[in-house]
């Protein structure tokens, strides 16, 4: 695709995408299913992704739950059961599918639900779908049905299961307690090859007395369940289908604990869950970013940060994989650096528990990182470039950046250091933090090879620009490593810890290149080739290595003009933040759009990861776009002192910009 046709799709793609725009900047509508790309509805734990018709949802994506994928044994995320398969008839009639009916879907950001809505000649009907965030193994789905005209309602709930699955069953059972009956839709799998087994059980409950529940035979003689019920003109007819799914990852008796969870249902009420799961929405948007005069603008920062609080948890131990929850095909699920570096820095400024959650998955698999530096003849701790739940190297066999992108290391570390800045948790930094950060420091001061100038080499890496694969002395490896380096010794000093001067004697003597005109190199052999993404760039921020006005604009002007045009969107990010810095409102501007503009999919606008692929959702992308906000308009760093502005930069057209909710004691800063 040329410049000029690619300017025109991104133009058609914004026509269709303002257009589903409503007047509400919390709520995104469409009528259109033309390119159609989901939404995902997640609380941290599972993933739903919508689907055009009435009560479709594409694929339930299960975080932390892997299995193998191919013969060389690279892991992939895996998908359960859809358990929220419903058919609904009206006289007989199948409704369910979209036909010619009137649609409308409409994701609600601020309480976290997809409503589609369709008008039939007897009925209208509306279904909105949760992922319950009070409780994060189940899902909920509502619906209400309004007659045109006395009608027989039959609703039948059913699984899909997908293809990979194996030893597929379903079974509708009457669990009793004394006079108490539970109906109950249990479902089970295996996953591909067997590693992990998956329940799931669903039930419906009712506003006013519960119709009579029977079990159904459908497609290839799976079981189901449904009911009937007659509906008179005018009346509003209201169920809900709830569900749980667990994995044999989470628990030791996948079914029986779905089961107890449908039960738990089955004796509350519809309102029990819906309010929970508001209450929890309403306290994750205390943290809000506000910005006044650009609704546009403000419904894209909207979407892109209820997607990383929906992909993220609090207290769960787990990592978001680059495309959070929206599917499994995208990097295979795996974690990387995307979390530690575009991510992990909005979520620790706007909630610390959930930052929390993303460091404690690299504690729990620190000892595997210790195991793979000694593997390759090195000390210290040594993280995977692509990580799964075991926390072993999960990069297929034949991609270099498994051996050899070492950085991620550094920026594990570099995360670790900025959750006590901002926290300033002692105790956490005494029994784990620093345990993380000396193993780090050890590898660097072993991966480090001393020149005969007494300066330090880093030989042999995949940088963040891999495209320039097994350099010498990549900046940002080289960057991120001496500041991990500082960061143990920062740690060390405050805790009265010890520590080999090694530490700072490969920290002060790591080496950088430069062009004669002062420009850094890429690495030593950088010739002004085309880069993937930002690498230098990154050494101005977020390490703030690279600094003073004159240094960091002759760096972001030379390589705003080498980064590939079908990069991923972070790199524009980060020239943004930068010319932000340097006091530029209009390019910072610029490459703030540019960094997620093109990348925009219809109908609700979910990011791909540069503007010529298709994705969604990349969250990887929304932490850089969030980073724009936080630390280039909004001024604000991660520094030792805690999470402090330093020359904030309103936008042009903008009347102000409110960062709400910072930090643990909840700050709004405001740019006017």
């Amino acid at each position: 695709m040329n410049k000029r046709a690619f300017i025109f799709f991104v133009w058609m793609l914004s026509v269709q995408y303002l257009f589903a725009l409503g007047t509400n900047n919390w709520v995104i509508t469409t009528h259109s299913d033309e390119n159609y790309n989901g939404v995902t509805l997640a609380n941290g734990r599972i993933g739903l992704v919508s689907g055009i018709e009435l009560f479709n949802v594409n694929d339930i994506v299960l975080n932390g739950v892997y299995d193998k994928e191919d013969k060389e044994g690279v892991s992939r995320i895996v998908r359960g059961p859809v358990f929220t398969n419903i058919v609904m008839k009206i006289d007989g009639e199948d409704v369910t599918r979209r036909n010619s009916y009137n649609w409308e879907q409409s994701l609600n950001m601020k309480e976290a639900y997809l409503e589609t809505k369709v008008e039939t000649p007897k009925a209208s009907i509306s279904q909105s779908l949760r992922a319950l965030r009070n409780f994060p193994y189940m899902a909920l789905s509502l619906v209400t049905v309004i007659p045109n005209q006395n009608i027989d309602l039959e609703v039948i709930n059913s699984t899909v299961f997908p293809i990979e699955l194996q030893n597929t069953s379903t079974s509708y059972k009457m669990l009793k307690d004394g006079e108490i009956e539970l109906p109950v839709y249990v479902s089970t799998a295996k996953s591909r090859t067997g590693m992990q087994e998956l329940a799931t059980c669903s039930a419906f409950l009712f506003d006013t007395e519960r119709p009579n529940i029977r079990s159904y035979y459908g497609v290839a003689h799976y079981q189901s369940m449904g009911f009937k019920v007659h509906l008179k003109k005018g009346i509003s007819y209201r169920f809900a289908l709830i569900g749980s799914i667990c994995s044999s990852r989470d628990f030791f008796n996948p079914r029986a604990e779905a089961e107890r969870m449908a039960v738990y249902a089955l004796q509350s009420d519809i309102e029990h869950f819906l309010d929970g799961h508001k209450r929890v929405w309403e306290r994750l948007w205390q943290s809000d970013i506000i910005i006044e005069g650009d609704d546009e603008t403000q419904r894209d920062v909207r979407l892109a940060l209820y997607n990383l609080y929906s992909f993220a948890g609090e207290n769960t131990r787990l990592s978001i994989p680059p495309m959070g929850l929206s599917t499994v095909t995208g990097y295979n699920g795996h974690v990387f650096w995307d979390t530690e570096l575009w991510m992990y820095p909005p979520l620790l400024m706007l909630n610390a528990d959930m930052a929390k959650s993303c460091i404690d998955y690299r504690t729990d698999r620190l000892s595997k990182a210790m195991q793979r530096a000694t593997v390759f003849g090195y000390k210290g701790c040594m993280f995977p470039w692509e990580s799964d739940d075991s926390g072993e190297e999960a990069t297929p066999t034949w991609c270099l950046t498994g051996p050899f992108e070492h950085h991620i290391t550094a920026d594990v570390a570099i995360a670790f250091w900025n959750y006590y800045c901002v926290t300033k948790d002692i105790r956490w930094l005494r029994e784990e933090g620093f345990l993380v950060l000396s193993q780090v420091a050890d590898f660097w001061v072993s991966r480090a090879v001393r020149n005969s100038d007494g300066s330090y080499s880093i030989n042999n890496v995949v940088g963040a620009d891999e495209f320039a694969p097994n350099v010498d002395d990549n900046a940002f490896t080289n960057g991120s490593a001496k500041t991990a380096l500082l960061c143990a010794i920062k740690a060390a000093n405050i805790l009265k810890q010890v520590y080999p001067s090694e530490w700072k004697t490969v920290a002060n003597g790591i080496c950088f290149h430069y062009f004669p005109n002062g420009v850094m190199k890429e690495h030593k052999a950088y010739d002004g080739a085309v880069v993937k993404q930002a690498d230098v760039n990154l050494l101005s921020y977020p390490l703030n290595i690279l600094t003073g006005k004159e240094n960091i604009k002759k760096n972001v002007d030379y390589y705003s003009k080498k980064i590939y045009e079908d990069g991923p969107a972070m790199g524009n990010a980060i020239l943004a933040i930068l010319y932000a810095q340097l006091g530029d409102r209009e390019k910072s501007y610029e490459f703030f759009k540019k960094s997620y503009l093109p990348n925009k999919r219809p109908p609700f606008g979910v990011l791909s990861e540069s503007a010529f692929s298709n994705n969604p959702y990349f969250c990887t992308g929304a932490g850089g776009l969030l980073q724009v906000l936080l630390s280039g308009f909004g001024g604000l760093r991660i520094t030792d002192k805690g999470i402090v502005q330093e020359n904030p930069l309103l936008p042009p057209h903008w009347k102000s910009l409110t960062l709400k909710g910072i930090g643990l004691n909840k700050k709004s800063f405001v740019v006017k």
